[in-house]
C-alpha cells in the first residue's frame, strides 16, 4: 500500500485488505498461492470472516465491511456493525429467553445490547496451521429469565480445496471452469456450568450471519422441504414482505435483495435444507451456503422480540435485506443468509457444533447454470428474473 492512500479499487480484496491494516485491525490470512483464492480473518472480531476473493488482491471482495464506522474509531456499548461476511453469533436474541435484554426490561431497541463476546471481545488463536485457525474463548452470559451460562466457544476456519468440492457437494464442480473461494467453519459451545442447560432456564444457540454486498441484480433462494406440517416461510419479522419481494413456489423461497427495503425471512427447521444461496446476474457470482442440520425433530430458540407463544419455534435459515428504517438512517446496506444450530441442552462438560460451508462461485453463465440445475434442481436464468 502506497502511503496515505490505497493503491488498490475500491470492491477488490487488496483494498479491504490495506484498508484493515491502515485502521490496525488484526487479520489471519488463509491463502491458496495456485487458485489465488483467499480468506481473511478478524481475531478481535471474534475470528469472524471480514471478507474472501477468489482471484487474490484484484478480485473481488465478497464480504459486505463497514468502512465508515471501522475508520471512524467509535465503539458503541450497544452494538458495533462492523460487517464481516462470515461471523459467530448467539441466540436467542428476544422472547423469555433472550441474552440480548436484561432481566425485566422492556424488549425494544432503546434496551437492545449485543453481548461484547459476540460484539467487541477478541478471540484467542489455539491453533494455527497452513489452511485454518482455530479461535477460543470461554465466557459468561445471562439470559432474560435470570438464568446463567458458563460457556467456552472454539471456532475454526478452514480453507477448503477446490478439487474437494465435488465430494463435498455431490456434485460435478469443474474447478477448471470457474473462480472459486470456500472456506468451512465448525464452531462449538461447551457447557462449563455445574448444572445442565435445560428448556425450562432457556438454552443457547449457536447462530451464523453471513453478510454481504446487496444490488438490484442479485436474488437470494432457499429452498425448503414442500411435505410437512406448519408453515413454508415466516414473513413477518418487520411486517409481512411484499409479493413483488418474496415469492414462495416450487420449493424454493425466492427474496429479492437491493438493500432498499428492511425485511427478513425464514425456514423453520421441519421444512429447511442444509444448501441454499444467492445469485448475482450482473456480476455473475453465485454463493452458496451450507449448515449443518442435525437429524429427527430438534427444538431451534425463537428470537423474536417481546412475548412469545413458543420460545422454542425458531427458524434454521434466515435471510435479511438491509433498508432504512424509521427516521430514514440505514446501518448498511447490506444482508445476510443465516444458519442456526439447534438449542443447545448441554450437561455439564457437554458440547454442540455448528458448521457452515461458504463457497463463491464465479465463471460463465452457461457453466452457472449447469452447476446450479445439478446442486438444486433449479434453472438459473428463472432465479435471475424472478423479480424483473
Amino acid at each position: 500500500m502506497k502511503e496515505g492512500r490505497n493503491e488498490f479499487e475500491k470492491g477488490t480484496y487488496g483494498f479491504d485488505v490495506a484498508f484493515l491494516k491502515k485502521n490496525k485491525v488484526e487479520t489471519v490470512e488463509l491463502k491458496d498461492e495456485v487458485s489465488k483464492a483467499c480468506v481473511l480473518i478478524a481475531p478481535g472480531y471474534q475470528g469472524r470472516v471480514m471478507t474472501s476473493t477468489a482471484n487474490g488482491n484484484e478480485g473481488m471482495s465478497f464480504g459486505w465491511i463497514n468502512h465508515e464506522l471501522i475508520e471512524s474509531g467509535k465503539v458503541s456499548e450497544q452494538f458495533n456493525p462492523v460487517g464481516g461476511e462470515e461471523r459467530f453469533w448467539m441466540g436467542p436474541e428476544g422472547g423469555p429467553f433472550s441474552i440480548y435484554f436484561e432481566e425485566g426490561k422492556e424488549q425494544v431497541y432503546e434496551n437492545w445490547n449485543v453481548p461484547a463476546v459476540i460484539d467487541t471481545e477478541r478471540f484467542d488463536i489455539k491453533e494455527q496451521g497452513e489452511g485454518s485457525v482455530t479461535f477460543a474463548k470461554n465466557t459468561t452470559l445471562k439470559n432474560a429469565s435470570g438464568a446463567e451460562f458458563k460457556l467456552g466457544i472454539e471456532r475454526r476456519v478452514r480453507l477448503l480445496p477446490k478439487d474437494t468440492l465435488g465430494d463435498l457437494f455431490n456434485v460435478r464442480f469443474p474447478a477448471d471452469v470457474f473462480d472459486v473461494v470456500a472456506y468451512q467453519s465448525d464452531n462449538m459451545i461447551t457447557n462449563l456450568s455445574d448444572r445442565a442447560w435445560t428448556k425450562e432456564g432457556g438454552l443457547l444457540s449457536i447462530w451464523m450471519l453471513c453478510m454481504f454486498s446487496p444490488s438490484p441484480t442479485t436474488t437470494v433462494f432457499l429452498p425448503y422441504l414442500e411435505a410437512g406440517d406448519g408453515a413454508v416461510v415466516n414473513d413477518d419479522y418487520f411486517g409481512k414482505v411484499p409479493s413483488d419481494r418474496l415469492r414462495v413456489e416450487g420449493g424454493v423461497a425466492y427474496f429479492k435483495i437491493d438493500g432498499k427495503y428492511r425485511s427478513k425471512i425464514g425456514i423453520p427447521p421441519e421444512r429447511a435444507k442444509d444448501l441454499c444461496g444467492s445469485y448475482d446476474s450482473a456480476s455473475k457470482m453465485l454463493t452458496l451456503l451450507w449448515g449443518s442440520l442435525p437429524s429427527g425433530k430438534k427444538d431451534y430458540v425463537n428470537s423474536k422480540w417481546g412475548d412469545q407463544d413458543n420460545p422454542f419455534a425458531g427458524d434454521a435459515i434466515n435471510a435479511y435485506n438491509d433498508g432504512p428504517v424509521e427516521d430514514g438512517s440505514i446501518m448498511g446496506p447490506f444482508y445476510e443468509i443465516e444458519t442456526s444450530s439447534p438449542g443447545a441442552d448441554l450437561k455439564p462438560g457437554e458440547s454442540l457444533t455448528h458448521s457452515q460451508r461458504v463457497v463463491h462461485v464465479q465463471g460463465s453463465e452457461a457453466e452457472l447454470a449447469k452447476l446450479v440445475k445439478d446442486l438444486f434442481g433449479l434453472n438459473l436464468n428463472e432465479i435471475a428474473t424472478k423479480f424483473r
